[in-house]
């Protein structure tokens, strides 16, 4: 049974270079493509993510010459983590997951595209830029959101985040994503989701 009532499933960044032998592998990060598939059964809007960054995207560590990836650096929209090479748009990393299977999924936000400007947002880029996708909800009166994927103190944190901001009740399925966990990131990821009202829950 697929749940109707108002509510999408996001699935966010479960792509080859976030799982194991990736170049930004969360740590078992490929453990979250089975419950994900289950639970994406239940619904019948779902929605993926997908990084997707030019070669000479500024959020790699290798377009700042002396700096080292996880090193933060000062940008004209504020602090930014350095990361190492990822998700470079047509390469094999930048592919979801070769076991993800959401068939029908209504939607792929791709996010990072803009070389000066990182996203881990589904809903607005680290700048404010909105990428339309609480316009696109709204539109299908969708009142609840539901959160998956990787990472959960990055991209999965900030996208529900941004939906608890825009009006939506939200939901994170802690099974279903994994962490980087830099420098206490993930605690600080919870205590921000709790702010803000989102509900932590399993899919069991």
């Amino acid at each position: 049974m697929r749940e109707n009532s108002g509510r999408v499933l996001i699935v966010t960044d479960v792509q080859r270079d976030f799982c194991e032998g990736g170049a930004l592998a969360v740590p078992r990060g490929e453990e979250v493509v089975r419950p994900i598939n289950r639970l994406a059964q239940n619904y019948d809007l779902v929605v993926l993510t997908q990084d997707w960054h030019p070669a000479n995207h500024q959020s790699f560590a290798s377009q700042h010459p002396g700096r080292q990836p996880f090193e933060e650096m000062d940008f004209p929209y504020g602090l930014q983590t350095l990361w190492p090479d990822h998700c470079v748009q047509g390469s094999p990393g930048a592919d979801f997951h070769p076991d993800l299977s959401v068939p029908h999924a209504a939607l792929i936000i791709r996010k990072g595209f803009r070389a000066a400007v990182d996203s881990y947002s589904a809903f607005a880029e680290a700048d404010g830029s909105v990428t339309g996708l609480g316009a696109y909800l709204r539109d299908r009166d969708v009142r609840h959101v539901d959160c998956v994927g990787l990472a959960t103190d990055f991209c999965v944190a900030w996208s529900a985040e941004d939906a608890a901001r825009q009006g939506f009740r939200v939901r994170v399925f802690q099974d279903a994503c994994r962490a980087i966990d830099l420098n206490g990131s993930l605690e600080a990821a919870w205590a921000r989701l709790s702010a803000r009202g989102v509900a932590l829950t399993q899919v069991g």
